[in-house]
């Protein structure tokens, strides 16, 4: 293989845009009177409700304190169990975990690698209090089947979107179809805020529980109160958290998400060609797509098939990496994790994820690449491929 690398400058395999319009509304912020608790919040979460269809929206410090308080307002607590996937970020689990719950992992679909309805329907018993569904990648996971499972077995579905602002399932925007949604802001995902997340929802009640899960535990509402000593009055009546996000945060969200359809548009159009750039590579797999969901394309991952390949995936990524072209994987399986290895996860427990985990790679996917960025990756993978190729 040449020693010259593809490119001369290092491409991340994600990373945020941000232009004046960006700067400018942060800048308003830092001239203004409010840093936090103040009105960009408020604002920031109507338009992400108005967006998706919801009609409500809560912020928080990020996604997976989002995720918390989701599991929260569901009323997870000890001994609950939860179902959702192992291809995922631990943040998936982890919030069950933080309620005092057991997730329970069922294996994914091998098309989609989006959680299979059938091995969670094998889940269920009396202990089973909720189903978190995650939209890997931005696909939108088979939300019908896990909705008639919920129904059968009256259980809370969350779904984490991480992935999948700006994705729809039949015709409808991911965020308006379960019990909650959570939606991440984190600098490679859809939209920046920095860090921060917001869980959408139509329920009032999981509504009102949020906001007051996210700051302590802790209300002013005079019609909520069980005493009221005056104006300053204020009581904390459960055990909350401090996870609010910041009018900094809030006011970035609200100028990245005037941007988000161009965004996605950009992502589907590198997509289509990757895809075209792949199809004829007998070593690759390029993403499949289920017809009832329209993916947002947070990441693009091609399958190995390593029987056709010289040397392992490990190396592949390594050459990748020597081309300059910043791959990823995603994910390490959670239950492979040493933390869950030790509360008791076995291997051999979810193997269909197991074994996507042994043959993919993430490919850089950005609405900030160029065209030439995009060409630089193909030419790398088409380099990498011929020259280990069997």
């Amino acid at each position: 293989m040449s020693a010259k690398p593809i490119r001369d400058s290092y491409l991340p395999y994600g990373r945020q845009w941000i232009d004046e319009e960006d700067i400018q509304s942060v800048l308003n912020v830092l001239k203004g009177d409010y840093l936090t608790t103040g009105p960009a919040v408020g604002e920031f979460e109507k338009a992400i409700a108005s967006y998706v269809g919801a009609k409500y929206a809560v912020a928080f410090s990020n996604g997976t304190a989002a995720l918390h308080g989701a599991c929260f307002a569901a009323g997870i607590g000890e001994g609950d169990e939860v179902i959702t996937t192992p291809m995922t970020f631990a943040a998936s689990s982890n919030c069950v975990l933080y309620q005092g719950g057991n997730p329970v992992f069922a294996d994914i679909d091998p098309k989609t690698y989006n959680i299979d309805p059938r091995k969670v329907e094998e889940l269920i018993n009396e202990n089973t209090k909720a189903i978190i569904p995650v939209h890997f990648t931005g696909q939108p996971a088979d939300i019908d089947e896990v909705h008639q499972l919920a129904k059968n077995h009256n259980l809370v579905v969350i779904e984490d979107a991480a992935h999948a602002l700006g994705a729809t399932y039949k015709g409808k925007k991911i965020g308006s179809l379960s019990d909650m949604t959570m939606f991440s802001f984190h600098p490679v995902k859809h939209i920046t805020s920095g860090e921060g997340g917001v869980i959408t929802t139509n329920n009032e009640k999981y509504y009102q529980k949020l906001l007051q899960f996210r700051s302590h535990g802790i209300t002013r509402e005079p019609d909520k109160l069980i005493e009221n000593h005056g104006p300053w009055y204020y009581e904390m009546q459960f055990l909350g958290f401090n996870c609010r996000m910041t009018d900094i945060q809030a006011a970035l969200g609200t100028s990245q998400l005037k941007k988000i359809d161009n965004f996605v548009d950009l992502r589907k159009k590198y997509v289509s060609t990757y895809n075209e750039a792949f199809k004829e590579i007998d070593e690759i797999q390029t993403p499949y797509q289920d017809k009832n969901g329209i993916s947002s394309w947070h990441l693009y991952i091609i399958r190995l098939d390593l029987a056709k390949l010289s040397v392992s995936r490990k190396e592949i990524f390594e050459a990748l990496v020597n081309e300059n072209i910043g791959v990823n994987v995603h994910y390490i399986p959670v239950h492979l994790l040493p933390y869950y290895s030790q509360l008791g996860y076995q291997r051999g427990i979810c193997p269909g994820a197991e074994k996507l985990y042994e043959e993919i790679i993430t490919l850089p996917l950005f609405p900030a690449m160029t065209e030439e960025d995009v060409t630089d990756v193909i030419a790398a993978v088409n380099k990498v491929i011929n020259t280990y190729r069997k």
